[in-house]
């Protein structure tokens, strides 16, 4: 009974005047075709370009915030020094 139900619905979809708006056709004149893949190509390598320069951007940004940041001196002061024992947990096998 469901497989009856999907295939009638998918009918009626595929007959309805949307179907039209969302599917994208090429255009029959050869020369059209290679002009619009011409252009689907240009504007990969516009989006190409204007990612890598934003990427080394964001690079040169930070490698020179780096670069002319001033730098405080390490201080011993933010050292914790203290002294550590091992706790074995109970019922654990030694791996020693």
């Amino acid at each position: 009974m469901s497989s009856v139900l999907f295939r009638s619905l998918h009918a009626r979809f595929d007959a309805s005047g949307m179907r039209g708006l969302f599917t994208p056709r090429k255009p029959r004149n050869p020369l059209l075709r290679v002009a619009l893949g011409l252009v689907g190509v240009a504007l990969l390598c516009v989006l190409l370009v204007v990612g890598l320069v934003v990427g080394a951007g964001m690079l040169a940004f930070g490698l020179l915030r780096g670069a002319l940041r001033p730098r405080a001196a390490k201080s011993r002061e933010r050292t914790l020094d203290a002294e550590y024992r091992v706790v074995s947990k109970p019922g654990q096998p030694v791996l020693r």
